[in-house]
C-alpha cells in the first residue's frame, strides 16, 4: 500500500512493493497520502519499492465487481485528474514497468525520471481491448509529442527507459542507483512554489484533459 514519508524539503510517495494495481484501497491510501501533502504543502516524488511502478487498474478485482466499474473509472480518472492539477510540483520516479492506468499517473505527473536498463513504459491497450476513455486519451495526447502518443496509443509498443526518453514519454533515463536521487534533486529545486498559483496554472494548462477525466 501507498506510503508517505518526509525527506527534508521534499514528500515521497512510495506506491508499495508489488504491482500496485489500482484496487479501491488503494486508491483511497493514494488520496489521504495526497490530503497530506495538501495540508503543508511541499513537491512529491512517487515512486515504488518494488521494480514495477504501477501496473494500473485491478482487472481481477474489477472482473469480480462489473456492477461498480462506473464508480472504479470516476474513482481512478479522479486520482488522475487531482494529481495533473496538484499544487505542488510533482515527479513520477520510475525503478521498472509503468503499465496502462500506471503509465497514466506517471504522465499525470510534471516531470518523470526513468530506469534506463530495466523495465518498460507501455500503454498496453491496444492489444488487451480496452479503449482509452475519452479522458485518458486527452490526458496522453496533452502530455506527449504528437508521434509518441500515435506510436504508444495504437501499437502497444514497450518502451525501454532510454527509447522512453528519446520519445519524451519521460524526462530522463538513468542507471538504477540514480533514479531516486535524479527525482529528489529534480524535487528540491522546486521548493517554495506557491500552492494555489501553481495549480491555477495547471488547471489552465490542462482545461481540457481535465474536463474529460472528472467528467468520468
Amino acid at each position: 500500500m501507498p506510503t508517505l514519508t518526509r525527506e527534508g524539503d521534499v514528500y515521497v510517495l512510495d506506491l508499495g512493493d508489488g504491482e500496485n494495481r489500482f484496487t479501491p484501497d488503494w486508491l483511497a491510501a493514494m488520496n489521504t497520502a495526497l490530503d497530506e501533502v495538501e495540508r503543508t504543502p511541499a513537491p512529491l516524488v512517487t515512486t515504488a519499492s518494488s521494480k514495477i511502478y504501477s501496473n494500473g487498474l485491478d482487472l481481477d478485482w474489477l472482473g469480480q465487481h462489473g456492477d461498480q466499474l462506473q464508480d472504479y473509472v470516476a474513482k481512478v480518472q479522479g486520482l488522475l485528474a487531482r494529481v495533473l492539477a496538484f499544487g505542488v510540483p510533482t515527479i513520477a520516479a520510475l525503478p521498472g514497468h509503468a503499465f496502462a492506468a500506471g503509465a497514466m499517473l506517471a504522465l499525470a505527473h510534471d516531470f518523470r525520471v526513468m530506469r534506463a536498463d530495466r523495465g518498460f513504459f507501455c500503454l498496453p491497450e491496444v492489444d488487451i481491448n480496452i479503449p482509452f476513455t475519452p479522458g485518458m486519451a486527452a490526458l496522453i495526447q496533452a502530455k506527449l509529442p504528437p508521434a509518441a502518443a500515435l506510436e504508444a496509443m495504437t501499437t502497444g509498443r514497450r518502451f525501454g527507459g532510454t527509447d522512453a526518453a528519446a520519445a519524451g514519454l519521460v524526462d530522463e533515463a538513468v542507471p538504477e542507483a540514480e533514479v531516486r536521487t535524479r527525482a529528489l534533486a529534480r524535487a528540491g529545486g522546486l521548493v517554495g512554489k506557491n500552492p494555489q498559483t501553481l495549480a491555477a496554472i495547471k488547471n489552465q494548462m490542462y482545461v481540457g484533459p481535465l474536463a474529460a477525466l472528472r467528467e468520468g
